[in-house]
């Protein structure tokens, strides 16, 4: 059964005129397996895996895929990435590029930093260049028009190299509220700087245009603001540039320059990657030792899983051709988890120990060499992705890969709200929130898992139930500690606890893992600062933080109440 929640979530964004859920599984279910045509498979047995696969909630594709499989020119990928050149021409067009991916249901990422700095000479016109900055506050008007009656918004990443002689300007961009709202921010960040701040060294700026140094700034005076603005409200995050490009699979098409929206993917130019999801707390089992976590079920719906993902690359109507051409030439799929704050509670493990971490890369390691497997089984039958010849799979000895990368974790903010689990790798941001899903529109609800738990326990009194509502924790109650552990939610938990569990999961995923670092309202500058260099020295690709109540609007409160600093 799915909850209230779900189904307001369905309604308002998912479902066709009189669909229903069921209906909607099978609509895609029986689209995506239009595929197995192509290779003379089975669509009938196929169409019957996927649609149990997504009915039960066991997996869910990313958002296009529910909102237009089996509609005329159904866009089913989430993300794309579209390059920036430095010429005006090249600008606009990748603009009217953007609003059509935005038009189809995608998000866009972008790398601004080869666009010449503010002030700098346009030889056409014997004028300067207003700079990177100015040509985001375009795509950002571009974005809100386009998404004007649209189901789902356009979402941007803007991002710059840290060495772009703009940095200072960029990172302080959103110091002034409600501007570009369409965008998230990433520094891209290199080896070479972050060695800079440790040394406390000068820090070249470049000029893209002439690739000279026009500047040099102390690289802790970068790194400062950086964290003095993470710190206020969130942005930018951090992209590691040198650490995301370490792991490219197939450098000879080129280096990556930008994630997504949501950080999880980077891409090359023109590529896009379609999403899927396992639900952790479906994938148990009840044992004589209590519940355990059913690696067998596990294995069999990683398969199913990307097949489905691999599918949908042949159905898919990419709303560029270019961008048909670079994914099917790499054939990227992402196939993550959630749910995983609720395994934790189920198997009684405290999100904060090592215990969890050792699970979350197991979880990682055996989802990513099964999704490999399975790649490897489909390419025998459906043949190689194009760019196979070259790839690190070649250099490494593989004879069949199917897909270029398999493993991605998103953050499944819509399609967890779907499931019913937590959203991600994320801790429970609270034990009841309040969520705001759609516009003027709020949710309240109390985790299942969470009053399970307890009720099981003879925990869940009237009193203990008052306080979750109103608290969304049990921090403030005289249950055990050891209770408290587990169900401790995010900004009760230590940042080292979140990276841990980044770099954990991120060890074993191709692409990135898209994380907030949830900080506690009274964090400070130094602590931002401690989670950017843990982040950076434990391998992840990137890193966000966001402070609690650090922004005015957020899309999760704690319980059904406000904190008094909102009321202030």
């Amino acid at each position: 059964m799915l909850t209230p929640e779900a189904m307001a979530v369905l309604k308002a964004r998912y479902l066709m005129d009189n669909e229903t859920p069921e209906a909607m599984f099978k609509r895609v279910a029986q689209t995506i397996a239009q595929a197995e045509a192509l290779f003379d498979g089975d669509a009938s047995r196929a169409a019957a895996e996927y649609d149990q696969l997504m009915s039960s909630l066991e997996f869910l594709p990313n958002s296009p895929t529910l909102m237009n499989a089996g509609k005329s020119n159904g866009q089913l990928a989430a993300c794309f990435v579209l390059p920036i050149e430095d010429s005006l021409e090249a600008i606009f067009e990748t603009l009217k590029n953007t609003a059509l991916i935005h038009q189809s249901g995608g998000g866009t990422g972008f790398s601004f930093s080869r666009l010449r700095p503010k002030g700098d000479q346009v030889a056409a016109t014997g004028n300067t260049s207003s700079g990177p900055i100015s040509f985001m506050h375009v795509y950002n008007l571009a974005t809100q028009v386009v998404k004007q009656g649209a189901v789902r918004s356009g979402a941007n990443m803007a991002v710059l190299r840290v060495d772009h002689p703009d940095i200072m300007e960029f990172i302080s961009v959103k110091h002034q509220r409600n501007v570009l709202n369409n965008f998230n921010l990433s520094v891209a960040v290199t080896d070479k700087f972050m060695a800079a701040v440790d040394a406390d060294l000068p820090f070249e700026l470049i000029n893209p245009r002439t690739k000279l140094a026009v500047n040099s700034v102390q690289a802790r005076t970068i790194y400062d603001r950086l964290t003095e603005m993470a710190w206020e409200n969130g942005e930018p995050g951090l992209f590691f540039l040198d650490t995301v490009n370490k792991a490219n699979p197939t450098p000879l098409l080129g280096a990556f320059e930008s994630p997504n929206p949501c950080s999880e993917q980077p891409l090359l130019p023109y590529e896009s990657c379609n999403l899927g999801s396992i639900n952790l707390a479906k994938m148990i089992k009840a044992t004589k030792h209590g519940i355990e976590l059913d690696y067998n079920k596990l294995r069999n719906t990683v398969r199913t899983a990307v097949k489905f993902l691999d599918s949908v690359i042949d159905i898919n109507h990419y709303p560029l051709n270019l961008v048909a051409e670079q994914s099917k030439l790499t054939r990227k799929i992402g196939l993550g988890i959630m749910g995983l704050a609720d395994l934790f509670i189920l198997l009684d493990i405290p999100y904060a120990s090592e215990q969890a971490v050792e699970l979350t890369a197991n979880i990682m390691k055996f989802l990513t060499t099964e999704a490999r497997l399975m790649s490897s089984a489909i390419a025998l039958r459906r043949g190689n992705f194009p760019a196979f010849n070259g790839s690190i799979f070649a250099v490494q000895g593989y004879t069949a890969m199917r897909n270029a990368t398999v493993s991605t974790i998103a953050p499944t903010g819509s399609i967890s709200l779907i499931a019913q689990c937590s959203s991600g790798i994320e801790p429970l941001f609270a034990l009841s929130v309040t969520r705001r899903v759609l516009e003027g529109s709020t949710l309240i609800s109390s985790n299942p898992i969470v009053l399970r738990y307890l009720s099981e326990r003879g925990l869940l009194s009237e009193t203990v139930s008052a306080v979750i509502e109103r608290d969304g924790s049990i921090a403030n109650t005289d249950l055990p500690l050891a209770v408290q552990a587990v169900l401790a939610t995010a900004h009760e938990i230590e940042p080292a606890w979140h990276i841990a569990h980044l770099a954990a999961a991120q060890r074993f995923t191709d692409n990135g893992v898209s994380k907030t670092v949830n900080l506690p309202y009274h964090a400070t500058q130094a602590d931002v600062a401690k989670v950017f260099k843990q982040a950076y020295e434990s391998g992840c690709k990137g890193v966000t933080v966001y402070r609690n109540n650090s922004r005015s609007e957020q899309v999760l409160t704690h319980g059904m109440t406000r904190c008094a600093k909102c009321e202030e």
